[in-house]
């Protein structure tokens, strides 16, 4: 898996036409992005105040979750420091120190989600899987038995202290939302957060070099993640899409926000009330993009299934059990390709 060559080595190389292993299939392609907002802009993905009455949260969670599963948060008690801070210090990452240094750092070949600095994430056995342009670095944060800064860049110096105290706070809002996410479907606030159990945590730096071709490429290609929730935040450059009723919205950047995108898990714990959201990363020819986000995902051993108080004779489940650590392996076996991994476990209602 991590014999492949990093794609900031590609970007850097000027090549002019990207390699045919990274050329999406022309019905995946990316329609052309422009950064003037348009009426599919990130005016179609609100941005909830967390600071106003918990009543009025959870109506506009509620409305949020239903129609796209994905939302902004403002005011939601992250340090805007922290974030500035460990933004600017996986920039440096990438971008200030020799490729040498960094691959010290590399993932583990042919090993799934391993830690580390890599560029293709699925592992599969055929050879026509197209990669995305990106590189990354993947930090196992919690629980705290997985979380080993000395798997973790020393530079620059302050860079696993950053780190560690950003997993934190990504704990604690999780906790919220998940909270408040169940009391919009009229479940106690622990319900979700119950059924995943203790967080597996990990916190993912995405790089997207420049890309010569950006019309044939993706950074990510369309997928819903596959644990419970996951809290990203990007730099100023832009780049990722959700998908809604068919049509890419593209998520401009908001200062200081934390983007909330609902994971699989997440869907069928609410029996599909609430859907997880299908969002890519579109490339660009000029500019670099960085992105973090931390997804929070039960243990493998975790089984999940419709919460019970969402189901009734009318209501009855959509989802089969499924144990979560089979879900990761069909999700990185097969591909994500949208949903088809959520879609597998449909029962017939």
């Amino acid at each position: 898996m991590e014999g492949a060559v990093r794609v900031q080595i590609l970007s850097q190389a000027g090549i002019s036409e990207v390699p045919s292993q990274y050329i999406q299939p022309p019905e995946n392609r990316p329609t052309p992005v422009t950064n003037t907002k348009t009426s599919l802009s990130c005016d179609n993905v609100p941005a909830i105040d967390l600071s106003h009455k918990e009543k009025s949260v959870i109506a506009a969670i509620q409305e949020a979750c239903q129609e796209l599963g994905a939302f902004h948060v403002i005011n939601h008690g992250v340090p805007t420091k922290l974030m500035d801070d460990l933004r600017r210090s996986c920039l440096s990452f990438f971008n200030d120190f020799p490729m040498e240094d960094k691959l010290k750092y590399a993932c583990q070949p042919n090993s799934a989600a391993s830690q580390g600095y890599g560029s293709r994430m699925l592992v599969s056995s055929e050879n026509d899987t197209v990669l995305d342009w990106r590189d990354y670095f993947d930090h196992h944060t919690l629980p705290l038995s997985r979380r080993n800064p000395s798997f973790w860049p020393h530079f620059p110096p302050e860079y696993r202290g950053l780190v560690a105290d950003y997993s934190d706070e990504m704990k604690v809002l999780a906790q919220r939302l998940l909270g408040l996410i169940s009391q919009s479907l009229g479940l106690k606030a622990s319900c979700i957060e119950d059924a995943i159990g203790e967080f597996y945590q990990n916190i993912t730096a995405s790089y997207y070099p420049p890309c010569p071709q950006p019309e044939l490429t993706l950074g990510l290609q369309s997928h819903s993640d596959m644990g419970a929730i996951t809290l990203l935040i990007q730099d100023d450059v832009g780049g990722l899409q959700v998908l809604k009723d068919g049509k890419w919205l593209t998520v401009h950047p908001l200062p200081n926000a934390i983007l909330v995108l609902l994971a699989d898990q997440t869907e069928i714990i609410t029996n599909g009330k609430y859907r997880s959201s299908v969002h890519q990363a579109v490339t660009n020819a000029s500019k670099a993009r960085l992105s973090i986000a931390t997804f929070h995902d039960p243990a493998k051993a975790v089984r999940i299934s419709p919460a019970a108080d969402l189901l009734s004779e009318s209501s009855p489940p959509r989802y089969a059990p499924v144990v979560y650590g089979d879900y990761v392996s069909s999700w990185y076996s097969k591909g994500p390709e949208g949903k088809r991994n959520l879609d597998a476990l449909l029962l017939d209602t």
